[in-house]
């Protein structure tokens, strides 16, 4: 699948900036720039993510949020507390703070469509599996330190395992090969999923629900 991205910012040239790096992404399609609310609206029904500034001509960017099926990130100026909440509260799945470095609008959008593309799978989820899809939208501050609660030799065992090897692993694989419980496993494989160092695979078997497995995805 592909993610269709709108990018709205009321000046063109900024558009033009951030819509290029949203194409240059894998999995993206710039579907449309818009530079007013107005224009925003009416490809909204076409996009998955919309990129949006908070300042626009004839409304603001938050107005977008929730107005569709749509996800909003937004990409604003606009640093003050209460703009920022009303937009987090709304729904958006997060907020970029301009100036910035154009590699962090590549890492939100390119963690958008790892999100987007896990969600593609039809059955039915576990709870951790949720959990490192919804980690997925947020940066990592350290992405080498493991979770709280969790041990950073156990944490590294696994994430060896499934580097060295360069093949998915089940999650009873990765529990056996390591001595770990199944359910162990699955914290830290959902951890590494969350950090966007292992993606998480589905098998369709001939019946019953698809086989989850893991592989290094850096």
């Amino acid at each position: 699948m592909r993610v269709r991205v709108l990018i709205v910012d009321d000046d063109f040239r900024v558009a033009a900036v951030h819509a290029a790096v949203a194409g240059a992404v894998p999995g993206c399609e710039v579907i449309a720039q818009a530079t007013t609310l107005a224009q925003a609206r009416e490809a909204l029904p076409r996009s998955d993510l919309v990129v949006a500034d908070e300042y626009l001509p004839d409304g603001s960017g938050t107005e977008l949020v929730g107005a569709g099926d749509a996800s909003v990130l937004l990409v604003s100026a606009a640093d003050d507390a209460d703009t920022v909440r009303r937009a987090l509260v709304r729904g958006a799945i997060g907020y970029i703070v301009k100036p910035f470095e154009m590699r962090v609008l590549t890492e939100r959008i390119t963690a958008y469509v790892r999100f987007r593309q896990s969600l593609a799978a039809e059955g039915r989820l576990l709870q951790v599996e949720i959990d490192a899809q919804l980690g997925m939208l947020r940066p990592r501050l350290d992405p080498g330190a493991p979770a709280k609660g969790r041990s950073a030799v156990t944490a590294s065992a696994v994430a060896d395992l499934l580097r060295d090897s360069g093949r998915p692993h089940t999650v009873m694989a990765v529990a056996d090969a390591i001595g770990i419980s199944r359910a162990t496993a699955r914290r830290y494989l959902a951890d590494l999923v969350a950090a966007g160092e292992v993606e998480l695979l589905l098998r369709y078997g001939t019946a019953g629900r698809p086989q989850h497995s893991y592989i290094w995805s850096r």
